[in-house]
């Protein structure tokens, strides 16, 4: 039980490594904004890597299916959302949460809804996770006991290391300029509306030719 449990930790890990959206996005939020912001999107993540471990458990095949006959809706709609997402952080201002004190809270749930939202618009990341769980050997049943246990422990790991990777970033934050942190913004925004545009035109394409 504690090495399927140690597993779970695992997966959650691994699930959360991967450098994309939400990383980039987690990373401005620790350089431009601190740890705890950070940390909420990175938690935002955590939350749909749970979701994903959960729906890889119980309705993988469900899952197959909707994913299957909504691609192009899921594309389009996810590109767009992150498309508007690239383009708030490319024109927002860093400056203004920099001049406050450092004591003052710099974090709110826009910073975790953001990232569920990223993170819920490429559900082809349920496909990572259901790897995952063939790698590590997990099989489970949705009425076996472990289940429980074991997507806790995917969101501890996922958690664990979103933890860590904004408090990484946010170490560095003091040593970047004010100048330095608004071209990061920009340069953030540019590679997450890049991304959603991908999604907008890859959608768009397979209604064209299909």
């Amino acid at each position: 039980m504690m090495l399927d449990i140690l597993k779970g930790f695992l997966i959650g890990v691994c699930a959360s490594v991967p450098l994309g959206p939400i990383a980039i996005l987690v990373i401005q939020k620790s350089l431009s904004e601190g740890h705890k912001s950070g940390f909420m999107a990175g938690l935002g993540a955590c939350l749909v890597d749970t979701l994903y471990a959960a729906i890889a458990i119980f309705a993988l095949a469900i899952a197959e299916t909707f994913i299957a006959d909504n691609q192009v809706l899921i594309m389009v709609g996810g590109g767009v959302v992150v498309t508007l997402l690239g383009c708030s952080l490319a024109f927002k201002d860093p400056f203004r949460k920099m001049k406050k004190e450092d004591s003052t809270p710099s974090y709110s749930l826009k910073d975790f809804f953001q990232a569920v939202v990223m993170g819920i618009s490429n559900p082809g990341a349920i496909f990572v996770i259901f790897a995952l769980f063939a790698f590590f050997g997990i099989q489970l049943e949705p009425h076996d006991f472990r289940v429980a246990p074991i997507l806790l422990a995917v969101s501890g790991g996922s958690a664990f290391y979103w933890f860590l990777f904004s408090w990484s970033f946010s170490r560095f934050r003091k040593n970047f300029k004010l100048g330095t942190l608004l071209w990061i913004n920009r340069i953030t925004g540019v590679i997450v509306t890049i991304i959603g545009i991908a999604l907008i035109t890859e959608g768009l394409l397979e209604v064209i030719f299909l």
